[in-house]
């Protein structure tokens, strides 16, 4: 049985190996030992920390093959971006150039740097392996957050966003990070990612144009690749925009990729799950739906066959279900379509 379930200890080798596979633009996985320990530590505190209001945590999961013990992706929320460290994003805006007397009238569209999502909560650190990448398991991993947020709603920030990986190649070469290492930062891509990773931002604040950058000034390879999503990032952008997250104008000032956000309670997910009370008993049917407990420390979360009665708001799973759950007759579950 495929399993979601909070990060241990235990999987540092394979969180490590994961960094290792997601590559370039993955900034939220550095592939540095002691920010991964880091991040396992404090996602550990987070789910065993008893809150009532949206504080500074981050939460990690796993998705793991029980048939096998091993941990096949990550998912991720942070509750709050930019307390800590600077969250920049650019703004895509515009300026209007007009003479009355020469009947001349120009729009250009400009990059300004901003601030403007801190304290938001983030989806992030998405990343499934490719033998895995099937039966909605990809879908799964993405929308399990969503359920964890419903249940928890008081752990989060009322806007959500989620950061969508740019255009690079196979090497982790940006276009439009390549314009602005040539005129402002001497620094490549991959470098500039990682530092970001670990935390290392202030070559952002030092070196980054201060001023709106005038899009056409561009060239050209890096004005295409504007709001643009790499070519694997494109599902899980569709999954999200399904959800409801919307586009702004916010791109990623290391690769331009889309920022997305949504109002938490207006998720689709969200609003549609159901709390239900739990029958352990023979289910009729096999069409599955996302199934999780309503448990923080212990959280799992499964794709299952569900019996619901909505007159009631009960429903009954079978006990191969119930004990992936950690839950028994009387317990509550939230519940979602796939």
């Amino acid at each position: 049985m495929i399993i979601i379930r909070p990060i241990r200890n235990s999987d540092y080798d394979v969180l490590h190996q994961i960094a290792v596979e997601s590559g370039h633009g993955f900034t939220s996985l550095p592939v540095n030992e002691e920010l991964l320990l880091s991040r396992i530590n404090r996602a550990t505190k987070s789910f065993h920390t008893a809150i009532e209001n949206c504080g500074d945590e981050g939460y990690l999961f796993v998705m793991e093959d029980t048939a096998t013990g091993e941990v096949v992706g990550t998912t991720a929320i942070e509750t709050a971006v930019g307390l800590h460290d600077a969250f920049y994003h650019y703004h895509v805006g515009k300026v209007v150039h007009s003479s009355r007397e020469l009947n001349i009238h120009n729009t250009v569209e400009t990059l300004t740097l901003n601030n403007d999502y801190t304290g938001t909560s983030e989806l992030c650190t998405l990343y499934l392996r490719d033998n895995y990448r099937v039966n909605n398991n990809g879908r799964f991993l993405s929308k399990c957050r969503m359920l964890f947020m419903a249940e928890h709603t008081k752990r989060f920030n009322n806007t959500i966003i989620a950061e969508m990986r740019g255009v690079s190649d196979e090497n982790g070469n940006s276009p439009f990070w390549q314009w602005l290492e040539e005129h402002f930062f001497s620094l490549d891509f991959p470098t500039a990612d990682y530092l970001t990773g670990i935390g290392k931002k202030e070559f952002i604040a030092e070196l980054m144009p201060k001023y709106p950058i005038y899009v056409s000034l561009l060239s050209k390879e890096a004005q295409k690749v504007i709001g643009q999503v790499h070519q694997y990032t494109v599902p899980a952008l569709r999954l999200l925009e399904n959800e409801g997250f919307v586009n702004r104008g916010y791109v990623d000032i290391f690769d331009a990729g889309p920022t997305v956000e949504a109002e938490l309670k207006t998720i689709k997910t969200v609003r549609n799950s159901m709390r239900l009370k739990v029958q352990v008993g023979e289910v009729q049917g096999t069409t599955k739906a996302m199934i999780c407990n309503t448990k923080v420390k212990n959280f799992r979360a499964v794709q299952m066959p569900i019996e619901i009665n909505q007159d009631d708001n009960t429903a009954i799973i079978d006990q191969k279900t119930a004990e992936a759950l950690q839950i028994t007759d009387g317990d509550f579950v939230r519940v979602a379509k796939s």
